[in-house]
Order: structure tokens, then C-alpha cells, then sequence
């Protein structure tokens, strides 16, 4: 019986950790993540270069199992699921949008052509997806179909890489810095679909980026800062979050105007909290004796 994908795939860490080697030293490059995004979200990760974003992806991806902790895509367990288990998630249920269009498509092959190959694993499984036509249509790109793919230009070549992922209709879309070195119209055009895609198939979205402007136009983002959960967002406004073993990270622009080493009191008020600092600790900043 042919069936499309159900849309909507969630996502569940649990105390996620990934430990890489690096000279000889292990580095943690996630440090126990709890992340839930629950199915339909449209959700963006942030956070400076180095924080752990890209691992994040590749565990959601399955590209490699953690380290430690658990990842859930739509009930499978990545970590405890075998290769062909995972090859299968990553063949429809799961797509991902590397960093770079070029590296999403085949250079050789038209639009039509590159949608067409995208699409036929799907069949092959008997899933029903929409024809060709319109995957390229939603993207806004049917009248290109049968150009060569040196004639679009950077902003159209990220479209297609973005149908070319929806082409087997995933229920999650996984996307690295989908419009980055787009000029401004060509990046708002991609946010644009991508909400789109989100709203019109209830696709789970996440994607990676370092543009403010792509981070407010999105309802939810969390903020990676040295391999944890370090904020999250709404619509623009950033919140800190009590991770489940009581760490509170600070939100960005707050640590940017406390000093490493200060002490801080947080003091309640109803249901509002204030955050007081109190000066350095004993041994840092300006409160360190130089002769000790």
C-alpha cells in the first residue's frame, strides 16, 4: 500500500554528548544537550562558530551516533538504530540540507533532473510524492526546470537545493546555513519558502544560522554556547532556560556586560526576577591582589 511520509517528525535529546579527538585530546563538542522540538516547529539554532551547532545537526542527521545521551527523530532511536536503519531514515523521513547549494545537487543535471533523481528513492519505497512540476513550483522555480545549473544564480541554485531535499517530502528538514553569502532578497526568499514549506506540510524545520534578520523572522531559536542549551528565543526575544539539572545559562547580551568571575544574586519579586551583581569573586578581575 503506497503511503506518503507522515509529516511532522519531533525531536527529543537526552543529556546529549559528542566527544571527538583532536591532537590527542578529547574535546567535548556537546556537553549534555536536552532539546525538544515538538513535530510541525519551525525552530533555528544559533550560536557563535565552534558551539556545537553543526554536531547537533549530524547527530539529528544520523550521520554519526552520539557519545552519550539519546537521540529520538519521530521514535527512532539514533544512537541504538544500525546502518540500515538509519540509512532508511536518512532516504526520506530525514533530509539534509548541507551548508553550500552545490554540494546538495548534481552540477551535470538541469533542475528537473536533479528533483527527479531526489525523488526516486521515494517511489522506489512506494511512497506517494508530488511530481516533479510541483517541487519546483513551490520553490518557485518551474520556469528554470530545464536550465543548466551555471545559469541560475546563487539565490535560485539554494532553492533548488531546498527542493531537491523536499523533493521525498521528509518529515524533517535538516538545513545549514541555508542562505548564507545570499544577497538580502535571495536570503528572504529562502526564509520565506521554508516557513512556507513549514505551515503548508507541517515539515519539522530546523536550520543553522548566524543572521539576526533570519533568527527573528523564525517563531523559536536556541542558542548553542560551548556544547549546551544557552538560550532560547520567541519571535525575536531571547529567554535563558533552566536546563533539568538546574544550570542557568545567561542569555548573551547579559554575559557580554559581566566580567568573567563576577558574582551575581538573583532576587524574586512576585514573578519577576532580577539579576544583581554583587562584584568579583575572591582571585578574579579587580577584586585579585597582585602581590598574592
Amino acid at each position: 500500500m503506497n503511503a506518503s511520509v507522515a509529516h511532522g517528525l519531533g525531536i527529543t535529546t537526552r543529556r546529549l554528548v559528542h566527544v571527538y579527538r583532536s591532537g590527542g585530546v578529547d574535546v567535548a563538542a556537546l556537553a549534555g544537550v536536552d532539546l525538544v522540538v515538538e513535530p510541525g516547529e519551525c525552530v533555528g539554532l544559533l550560536g557563535p562558530s565552534g558551539a556545537g551547532k553543526s554536531t547537533l545537526m549530524a547527530l539529528l542527521g544520523g550521520l554519526f551516533r552520539p557519545s552519550a545521551g539519546q537521540v529520538l527523530i519521530g521514535g527512532t532511536d539514533v544512537g541504538a538504530a544500525d546502518d540500515r536503519a538509519l540509512d532508511a531514515l536518512r532516504a526520506g523521513p530525514v533530509a539534509l540540507l548541507v551548508q553550500g547549494a552545490g554540494r546538495n545537487l548534481l552540477a551535470d543535471r538541469t533542475p528537473r533532473r536533479n528533483v527527479a533523481f531526489a525523488r526516486s528513492a521515494a517511489l522506489a519505497a512506494g511512497r506517494v510524492v508530488p511530481d516533479v512540476e510541483a517541487v519546483l513550483a513551490e520553490v518557485g522555480l518551474l520556469d528554470r526546470a530545464d536550465d543548466r545549473l551555471d545559469a541560475l544564480s546563487p539565490g535560485e541554485l539554494q532553492l533548488l537545493a531546498l527542493a531537491v531535499a523536499l523533493a521525498p517530502r521528509p518529515g524533517l528538514l535538516l538545513a545549514d546555513e541555508p542562505t548564507s553569502q545570499l544577497d538580502h532578497e535571495a536570503r528572504d526568499r529562502v526564509v520565506q519558502t521554508l516557513l512556507q514549506v513549514n505551515r503548508d506540510h507541517a515539515t519539522t524545520v530546523v536550520l543553522v544560522t548566524h543572521d539576526p534578520d533570519v533568527a527573528r523572522a523564525l517563531p523559536r531559536t536556541v542558542t548553542i554556547r560551548d556544547g549546551r542549551i544557552g538560550g532560547e528565543g520567541r519571535h525575536g526575544e531571547e529567554f535563558a532556560v533552566v536546563t533539568a539539572d538546574g544550570f542557568l545559562p545567561l542569555p548573551g547580551p547579559v554575559v557580554a556586560g559581566l566580567p568573567p568571575g563576577t558574582l551575581v544574586s538573583i532576587h524574586r519579586t512576585g514573578d519577576t526576577y532580577e539579576i544583581r551583581p554583587a562584584g568579583p569573586a575572591a582571585g578574579e578581575g579587580a577584586g585579585r591582589n597582585p602581590s598574592a
